[in-house]
Order: C-alpha cells, then sequence, then structure tokens
C-alpha cells in the first residue's frame, strides 16, 4: 500500500493528521476526485492483497503437515510455482460461490422442496389442489422469510460468541479440572488389558507409523501394537512403542525419512528382550489397512492357528502381494518391479550394494535369482515371522543398508537427490528395502506363505524342490552373516574408527570381546560385593563393646507393704 496512491495512512496516535486527511478526501459533502482516484486504484490494490504470502505461507504449511507415501513424488518447491499464482488471486474459481449467498441457498432449496410438493400434490388430489395455490404460495413466502431471518441472526450470535472473551472459570474449576487430569493419567504405569492379553499370544504385529494423520489406519486390539517413527504424534491413551527411545537413530530426521518404516524393524530388534517376549513377529504396514489389504478377523484366527500348530515351520507368512500392488500394472517379475519403483536403478543399487558388503570385486555383476514363475512376492512391509528368525533377518539388513548408505548418503544428503529417484526424494532407500525380506526369505531356505487377508487361506510359493541350485545358501546362511556381524562389531568397539559410519547407529554392537568384558566386570562386582561382606563382618566381629557403667535396680512400689515392717500403737 502507497501512501496516497492506493490509500492514506497516518499515526493511530495523531487525530489531526486524520482529520487533515479527512478535509483532503471530502469536499462540499461529497468525495472528492482525489479521494475517487484513490478508492479506485486501492479497489485493485486490495483485490490481490497478500497474494504471494499467503500462497507461500500455505504452501510451507502443507510441505510440513502433509506425510506422503514413499512411493508418491515429492511436492514441487514454493520457488517453482507459477508466477501468476502469486501475483494475484484466482477470482474466477470463485465466482459461482460468491454469487451464490447463503439466502440463495435456502431460497433455492425452498423453491424446490415446493415444486416438488406441489407436483406430488397435483397428481394425487388433481384439480382441487388448484383452490389453494394461494394459500399454499402465501404460507411459503412466509417461511422463507423467517427462515431468512433466523439465519441472518443465528450468523450474528456466532460472531458475536466468538469476538467475546470465555471466562476462564474460578480458581476451584482450574484446581478440580488439574486433579481429575492428574487421575486420568496413568501413572502408576499399571498394564492395561491389551498387553496383558498380548504376553500369552504367540504373535505380535507392530504397526510403525508417523503422525496423527495414519491412526484410523491402525488396531487397537491386543494383536497389534503401535509403534512411533517420532517423539510426536503419538496416540494418547495407548501402550505404543517409542522408537526414538528405542533407537537413538531416529532422533535424525534425515534417516527417519530415508529408512521410512525400515526404523521399526531395528528399533524393535534393539535389546528386543526388554520389549517383545512372543515367539513370533509381525509388521502391517497402515497403508495396508488403507488400501483394504490388511488382515481380517478370519485371517488373523487362521494365522494365529497355523503358527500354534507350526504348520510350515520356521517360514515368512505374507499377506500384501506384488502381483496385485497398484503399483505394478504390468505384472512384471520381481527385479522388473523393483527398478519400476525406483527409477530405473534398483538392480544396480542391489549389485553394488552386495559388492560393497561382502567385499567383492569390480567385475562381479550378478544379482540373487527371483523367479516369477513359482509364485508372487510381499510388498509393503506386511509379514510375520519367528522372533529368532527376525533377528537374523535385522543382523542382514543392518550390514546392508549400511552399505547401501556408503554409496549414496554424500550426494543425497546434500542435495536431495539419489538415483533411485527422478526428483527429489527423502524416501530414498524406502523403496529398495521394501522388497529386501524376499530376497532374504528366499536365498535363506525360509518357507514363503501367503495368506488371504480376507479369507485366511494359506498357499505356500516357492517351495523348497523348485529353488534347488538356485538360491545362495553360502551368501545368506547364519554363520556367515554371523562372523560379517562381529567383524564389524570388533572394528566399531576396538578401533573407534573417526569415519561417519551408519552400522553402529542401528542395533546393538556385540562380539566376543564385548561379552568377556561384560563377565569380568560381572566378576569384578561379585568379589567387590565379597569383600564388603567379608569387612563389614570383620568389623562386627571386632567391634568395640563399652563395659556397663553401673546396675539399675528397680525400685519397689509404694503402695506395697515391706514385710519386716513394725506397728506402733500407743496406749
Amino acid at each position: 500500500v502507497d501512501d496516497r496512491v492506493n490509500g492514506y495512512f497516518f499515526p493511530k496516535e495523531n487525530i489531526k493528521v486524520l482529520t487533515q486527511i479527512i478535509l483532503q478526501v471530502i469536499s462540499n459533502g461529497k468525495l472528492s476526485p482525489l479521494a475517487r482516484n484513490i478508492a479506485s486504484i486501492g479497489r485493485e490494490t486490495v483485490k490481490n492483497l497478500m497474494v504471494q504470502e499467503t500462497v507461500e505461507g500455505y504452501a510451507f504449511l502443507l510441505e510440513n503437515v502433509l506425510k506422503l507415501p514413499s512411493e508418491v513424488a515429492p511436492l514441487k518447491a514454493v520457488a517453482e510455482l507459477p508466477s501468476k499464482l502469486k501475483e494475484e488471486w484466482q477470482w474466477n474459481l470463485f465466482g459461482d460461490f460468491l454469487n451464490f449467498t447463503l439466502e440463495d441457498r435456502s431460497a433455492n432449496f425452498l423453491n424446490k422442496l415446493e415444486e416438488q410438493w406441489n407436483h406430488s400434490r397435483r397428481e394425487k388430489f388433481g384439480s382441487l389442489i388448484a383452490v389453494d395455490d394461494s394459500f399454499s404460495y402465501e404460507i411459503w413466502e412466509e417461511e422463507k422469510r423467517t427462515h431468512i431471518l433466523d439465519t441472518k441472526r443465528r450468523r450474528e450470535e456466532q460472531e458475536l460468541k466468538d469476538r467475546t472473551d470465555q471466562p476462564r472459570g474460578t480458581w476451584e474449576d482450574v484446581y478440580r479440572n488439574a486433579k481429575k487430569a492428574d487421575r486420568m493419567r496413568n501413572d502408576l504405569h499399571e498394564r492395561d488389558e491389551r498387553e496383558l492379553e498380548r504376553i500369552g499370544q504367540p504373535l505380535c504385529i507392530y504397526e510403525p507409523y508417523f503422525g496423527e494423520g495414519t491412526w484410523p489406519f491402525l488396531h487397537q486390539n491386543s494383536l497389534y501394537r503401535g509403534i512411533g517413527l517420532s517423539t510426536k504424534g503419538r496416540r494418547p491413551g495407548m501402550d505404543d512403542v517409542d522408537g526414538p527411545s528405542r533407537l537413538q537413530l531416529l532422533n535424525n530426521p534425515y534417516y527417519r525419512d530415508t529408512l521410512g518404516e525400515y526404523g521399526a524393524f531395528f528399533a524393535i530388534a534393539n535389546r528386543i528382550d526388554r520389549l517383545h517376549r512372543n515367539a513370533w513377529i509381525g509388521f502391517q504396514s497402515w497403508r495396508a489397512t488403507a488400501r483394504k489389504a490388511s488382515l481380517s478377523g478370519i485371517a488373523e484366527t487362521s494365522l494365529l492357528d497355523a503358527i500354534e500348530k507350526r504348520k510350515y515351520g520356521d517360514a515368512l507368512y505374507f499377506w500384501v502381494r506384488m502381483d496385485t500392488d497398484p503399483r505394478n500394472n504390468m505384472q512384471r517379475d520381481f527385479w522388473s518391479f523393483c527398478d519400476a519403483i525406483n527409477a530405473g536403478k534398483c538392480k544396480l543399487a542391489f549389485s553394488e550394494t552386495l559388492k560393497r558388503m561382502y567385499g567383492l570385486g569390480q567385475d562381479f555383476n550378478s544379482l540373487p535369482p527371483m523367479p516369477e514363475g513359482e509364485g508372487t512376492w510381499s510388498v509393503m512391509q506386511s509379514w510375520a515371522l519367528p522372533t529368532k528368525s527376525f533377528l537374523e533377518f535385522v543382523m542382514f539388513s543392518r550390514m546392508f543398508v549400511d552399505a547401501l548408505d556408503a554409496q549414496m548418503y554424500d550426494e543425497h544428503y546434500q542435495s536431495g537427490h539419489c538415483y533411485l529417484s527422478f526428483s527429489k526424494d527423502k524416501h530414498c532407500y524406502s523403496r529398495v528395502l521394501e522388497l529386501l525380506i524376499n530376497v532374504w526369505a528366499y536365498h535363506s531356505a525360509r518357507r514363503i506363505v501367503y495368506v488371504n487377508p480376507e479369507t485366511g487361506a494359506m498357499q505356500e510359493y516357492h517351495k523348497f524342490k523348485d529353488r534347488r541350485g538356485k538360491m545362495w545358501i553360502k551368501w545368506f546362511s547364519f554363520n556367515t552373516l554371523k562372523v560379517m556381524d562381529e567383524d564389524l562389531a570388533e572394528e566399531a568397539d576396538s578401533d573407534h574408527p573417526k569415519r561417519r559410519w551408519l552400522w553402529p547407529s542401528t542395533g546393538e554392537v556385540v562380539w566376543q570381546g564385548v561379552l568377556d568384558r561384560e563377565r569380568n566386570l560381572r566378576n569384578r562386582q561379585k568379589e567387590t560385593r565379597k569383600q564388603k561382606s567379608k569387612d563389614k563382618l570383620e568389623r562386627m566381629r571386632h567391634k568395640h563393646r563399652q563395659k556397663a557403667l553401673g546396675k539399675y535396680v528397680k525400685p519397689l512400689p509404694e503402695d506395697i507393704e515391706i514385710s519386716n515392717s513394725t506397728t506402733v500403737t500407743s496406749v
């Protein structure tokens, strides 16, 4: 707004300036030509006032509030918005709305209702209704006027109510509300019914989530338990797992976004015996529930029954299929689908990661075979495993993610670009990691069983007889992975490398040296406690006891007569 061009400026403390302005804009009881010119210019200015600030602010708000799935293309930067959208309001989009007031909507509704009512009555009573038409119109006209007046009155009352300061209540009310909040808060940390029921179950399915927008897609029965990937946006009154408190890496926004739901695997596996005591563990993405692909009650019962009876033994149960995924309309095979959702670079990323992970030469270009004719694969991180097998999978995943991060971190952290996406992508690794469970389960000789999420019917895919000669058993065996894990743990514990290294931050660092050190520490603490006990007994044995200074004699009561006393009688 420019002073004296499309408006007037005046200090609110100086009334004289305002008086001078009024004298300038009013001449002979009418607006002066100067005032009319300024008003005309100001009208155009006001029509597009605060456009850029509002558009950029709203775009920034959406960018920070919306948490889109990893497969969705990221939002454009605010600077890339067309200049036309930031210079003037798009009033043409609001034309119909501005011309259609509340009174008009009410009148149109009543007119339509009147026409329908009259039409139905004419069909029913014929010409008899014509006599009452004038009377009906008068009633409806009065009803419309009454309705419009009531609408205006309610609107004015609502506006006045919003402008009026609400009473805060007395101190007694504040104290009473505070006491009520304290009672409602679970200060005693008592176990709720869901937690008690979960203890006796063979399976617990964790649902990773981030933000309040995912709450409607999370389950609340005892079979499921949420795990929040952030300290914010936690569900009130639920015994959800706090992911960042179990794994400090999730406090880093970069890795929380990059790993996505995979960070929940590392958080649960870190000192798992303190949290998860069930024989089996499962995960289900909230996106599966949003797509109506989550387990039904019948499927849950079927899965629990198969686990309790050990129908398939050490198996991977999954219930979201790759061949029905909306991203796989072309019905691609495993590696082609992985390429399709990772900018055509999935196979390259896998190959380079395996080279770095196993220390192979640059001439190695093979990929673990993933045959397609024997069945489909799991997507969207919705599966169940024995807890022991899950820990083995996490051990493999930690090394894989570390090798993947080592080759992508620098470019992705600095520019936001990685070759697994065509544009800037905060969830760079998540789509590759989404399919990693299939590679590990197939080549570590786990049975792969599909559970129909609606009926609970089960079907085993990729049977062992069809895998002969195709599995990389030596690469994915527990002994191989355990040796690699201990080598990394020894390096992290002994050498303390100064380079940026992700692996130690993804879980526990355990090798034989750590176990020996902990055992020696326990032995020293035990010896210290024994020595303290001996010293205490020795002090008690040689404790100096002071002799008594005298002997206390209890006096006789006054009301008891002494037997040797005599009575003197006067004569």
